[in-house]
C-alpha cells in the first residue's frame, strides 16, 4: 500500500514522505489515527504542500541542530506537577508540557513532535527525555519532576 505521510512517524518516514507500507500497518494504523492518508496522483500537491509546512518549522541544518543539542544536553530542566502520596503523578507528563519547561529554563524553543518520551513517566524524580532535532542529531535532556 501507498501512503502520503501527515505526521512523523519513527522508522517510517516524516511528514510529506511517500511510504510503501503492507496492507494492514496501513489500513489498521496508519489511515485510522491520521498519521498518513492514501497516496493519489492528485495527492502531489498535498506532497509538496506538507513538505513546504515542514521546512518553514525544521531546524534549518545540521549545525543548527548539533548547537541546540549541545544547550540540550547541559541543560536541567525542572517541571512541577501535581502529585499523590508516595510521589506518583496524577496523569503523566506529555511532550508538550516538556518543550514548555524547557523553553521556561532558559533554552530554545523546541516543537513538542520532536520530544520522545520512551516510557511514560507517572512519578517524581529524575527522567531522561529525547529530542529529535534533525535526522542525524539527537539531544538528551535531563527533567526533573517535582511534586506540588
Amino acid at each position: 500500500m501507498k501512503l502520503i505521510m501527515t505526521h512523523e512517524v519513527t522508522g517510517l518516514g516524516a511528514p510529506g514522505d511517500v511510504v510503501e507500507v503492507r496492507d494492514g500497518y496501513g489500513r489498521n494504523y496508519l489511515l485510522p489515527r491520521g498519521l498518513a492518508v492514501k497516496w493519489t496522483r492528485g495527492g502531489q500537491k498535498q506532497v509538496d504542500q506538507i513538505k513546504r509546512a515542514r521546512q518553514a518549522r525544521d531546524i534549518r541544518g545540521l549545525d543548527e541542530a548539533k548547537e541546540i543539542a549541545e544547550q540540550l544536553g547541559g541543560m536541567n530542566v525542572r517541571l512541577t506537577q501535581r502529585a499523590g502520596h508516595g510521589g506518583r503523578l496524577f496523569g503523566s507528563v506529555t511532550s508538550s508540557k516538556v518543550a514548555e519547561a524547557v523553553k521556561e529554563a532558559g533554552g530554545p524553543e523546541i516543537d513538542k513532535r520532536r520530544v520522545e518520551i520512551r516510557n511514560p513517566i507517572k512519578s517524581v524524580g529524575e527522567h531522561q527525555v529525547t529530542v529529535r532535532l534533525h535526522p542525524e542529531v539527537s539531544a538528551t535532556v535531563s527533567l526533573e519532576v517535582v511534586g506540588s
